[in-house]
Formats: C-alpha cells, sequence, structure tokens
C-alpha cells in the first residue's frame, strides 16, 4: 500500500487534529506511503472537490457544514448513516463509487457507554446541525426514552423530526431560551453547538451529579459548559474522545487494516490542552 491520500475536509478546517491522529495511524500500522491532509472545503463545494479527486484517494473524513452533502453525493450509504441522515466518511471503492458511513454515531456510542449511559435514559441535545443529527441515532442506539433538541431556529429542529421519526425516538423540541432548563433536566446532555454559544449556560444550568454531558468541542478545553457541569459532579465526554473514537472507524474503512488505536491515542493524548477553536 503506497500513496494512497485522505483528508478531513470542512469549513473551517485548520485547527482539526485528524491529520495527528490518522499519521500517527500509519506510522503505526507501517504504512509509509500513506498522507492525511487538511482541504477547506465548504458544503456547496463538496460535490466538486470529489468529483476531481484521483483513484491515489482512500476516503475523506467529513466535518461540519459537510455531512449531509457528504450523504447525498455518495453511491452507496451505510444504514446508520441514512438513519442519522449525515455522513463523515466518504470512502472510495476500488471501482471509484463513493461509500458514506457515519462513525460519529459508532463513536458517541462507544464514548456515552464507557461514561455510563443506560437504556431509558433522557437526552437533551444543543443544537440542530450534523452533529446533533448523528446524536439523534446514538440515542436511538442507546434505547433513550426521548430526545429534547434545543435550538435557535425552530426550522432547524423541524428539519430533524422525520430522522427521529425514522429512528423511532420520540423528539420534542425546545428555543435557545429554554436550553438551561433543558440541560438540568436529562440524564444525558450532548452540546453540538459552534464555540461560544453555550457559554452562557455554564452559569445557568442547576446540574445535577448524575447528568453526563457530551461537549463535541475540543479546543480549548475545557469549555466554560463542560467545567460547570464537571464541578457539579457531572460525568463529562469531551470531543476529542469523540474524535477518536470515529477516526478508528474512519482509518479502517480507509485502510482495510485494524487501527493501531494505541497509537492513535497517545496522539490524541499529546493535545488535551487549552488551544484556539474546534471539533472534528
Amino acid at each position: 500500500m503506497t500513496g494512497r491520500r485522505a483528508a478531513v475536509v470542512g469549513r473551517p478546517i485548520a485547527h482539526s487534529l485528524s491529520p495527528v491522529i490518522h499519521q500517527a495511524g500509519y506510522a503505526a500500522a507501517g504504512l509509509a506511503g500513506w498522507s492525511y491532509t487538511r482541504i477547506e472545503c465548504g458544503a456547496e463545494e463538496l460535490l466538486a472537490l470529489v468529483a476531481g479527486l484521483g483513484p491515489e484517494w482512500a476516503g475523506l473524513s467529513v466535518t461540519m457544514p459537510g455531512k449531509e452533502a457528504a450523504l447525498a453525493l455518495a453511491d452507496e450509504v451505510s444504514p446508520v448513516a441514512a438513519a442519522a441522515g449525515a455522513a463523515n466518511t466518504l470512502v472510495r471503492r476500488p471501482d471509484g463509487t463513493w461509500y458514506a458511513d457515519n462513525t460519529d454515531v459508532t463513536g458517541m456510542v462507544e464514548v456515552l457507554t464507557t461514561a455510563g449511559v443506560s437504556t431509558g435514559a433522557t437526552v437533551t441535545v444543543l443544537g440542530a446541525g450534523g452533529t446533533a443529527r448523528a446524536a439523534l441515532a446514538t440515542a436511538a442506539r442507546l434505547g433513550a426514552s426521548g430526545v429534547t433538541v434545543v435550538a435557535r431556529r425552530e426550522s432547524a429542529i423541524d428539519e430533524l423530526r422525520p430522522v427521529a421519526g425514522a429512528l423511532g425516538i420520540p423528539l420534542t423540541g425546545a428555543g435557545w431560551p429554554d436550553a438551561a432548563t433543558h440541560a438540568a433536566t436529562a440524564d444525558v446532555v450532548v452540546s453540538t453547538v459552534p464555540k461560544g454559544v453555550a457559554d452562557p449556560l455554564a452559569t445557568e444550568v442547576r446540574w445535577r451529579p448524575s447528568t453526563v454531558l457530551f461537549d463535541a468541542l475540543y479546543d480549548p478545553w475545557p469549555t466554560p459548559l463542560a467545567a460547570a457541569a464537571s464541578a457539579a459532579g457531572c460525568r463529562v465526554v469531551s470531543g476529542l474522545d469523540l474524535l477518536l473514537a470515529q477516526a478508528v472507524g474512519q482509518f479502517e474503512h480507509f485502510t482495510g487494516m485494524p487501527a493501531p488505536r494505541a497509537a492513535m491515542a497517545r496522539a490524541v493524548a499529546g493535545h488535551r490542552r487549552p488551544a484556539s477553536s474546534g471539533r472534528s
């Protein structure tokens, strides 16, 4: 396996630690000819980008805002990506076609299960974008009793209702002014909003120590929301935990080899420190 390429695509993308994790995996697996880079790309540009990639490309990791566009351009879609209505992984098949998957879902299930989330939990999702779609699919896989989606736009919540219906999970919508109330009463809170949006909630939520918070951000860390939840005794999962878990699945898609998880985890561990902005 020589001369193969992969990349993470999104906007903004300069902050992404995905190259650090995947390159560590390639080195540990002895894939000397493999490279993994960042490509600045909006959702509307993704189709043209993919169409111009040569046969040396093994796949793409897709972050915001292109997860729905990635699903739409694929020739074949995994059941989990179809259910979520979004894809974070595009895999180039030997015949040149593209396969879409969503390793955010499998990764999120892993990290929340490890944090102690069990069947029947109530879930509050902050935000209604592509990561929120993965959160809905995760809630369904974990057997959640219901999900409340809190967003600044009611229309964004309405776009998620068909997803929740297809997943068979009850969805309640709420406006952003009620975010603190819903976070305080949920068993699991999943924050998918951009940097800074949830910061005011840090002083507004009356956390229960039994609540699990997953904050999809990781740079800088901890976020004000995560710090407040941790101080209240909550179990907190960071975006770095998900970044590793979803990257393992992508590595195996791209290379066809078992991921050297320990080496990839060490690469993540080196970046658990305050920095500048970020998601996957």
